[in-house]
């Protein structure tokens, strides 16, 4: 059998010292994600993250950095997961919107809140991406480069 992770991205949105969470439904009860999912067959990452915000959160995401890309695995019996965590802003939102599968709510929430929530996080990236973001890190959009049906001549 051939491993490879699930390749993902995610989305560090940050307003008024608040963050955008998806409260959703998993196998193991509700918990709280950025706007996060995987990548499609075809996409881009950043075609990938705006679609994936706005899914399931209603709000059009204009991507500006790069956080980081996580390599991350809860245990050997998981499955590992690429996951590329964007930052930017929102724009356009549509409260009339139906929200992706699962999504129960969105929720604007403080460092500290998000921090209380910690058994409720979808993952330790959540909190982790967070501090990163808060710390100062970024990357240029232009370290990404996609080249999907392309041929050299």
């Amino acid at each position: 059998m051939v491993w490879k992770p699930h390749v993902t991205v995610a989305a560090i949105i940050e307003n008024n010292h608040r963050f955008l969470l998806v409260e959703e439904e998993t196998t193991n009860g509700l918990a709280f994600n950025q706007p996060a999912g995987h990548l499609e067959q075809g996409e881009n990452l950043i075609d990938a993250v705006q679609r994936e915000v706005a899914e399931e959160t209603a709000w059009q995401f204009e991507p500006e950095h790069v956080v980081s890309v996580q390599l991350w695995r809860k245990n050997p019996a998981f499955p590992s997961f690429l996951r590329i965590c964007f930052t930017g802003r929102c724009h356009s939102h549509d409260p009339t919107q139906t929200l992706d599968d699962g999504i129960v709510a969105t929720h604007w929430l403080t460092r500290e809140e998000v921090a209380a929530k910690q058994r409720q996080l979808r993952s330790p990236l959540v909190l982790i991406s967070i501090d990163e973001y808060l710390g100062g890190v970024r990357h240029p959009l232009s370290l990404l480069q996609a080249f999907i049906d392309s041929s050299h001549e």
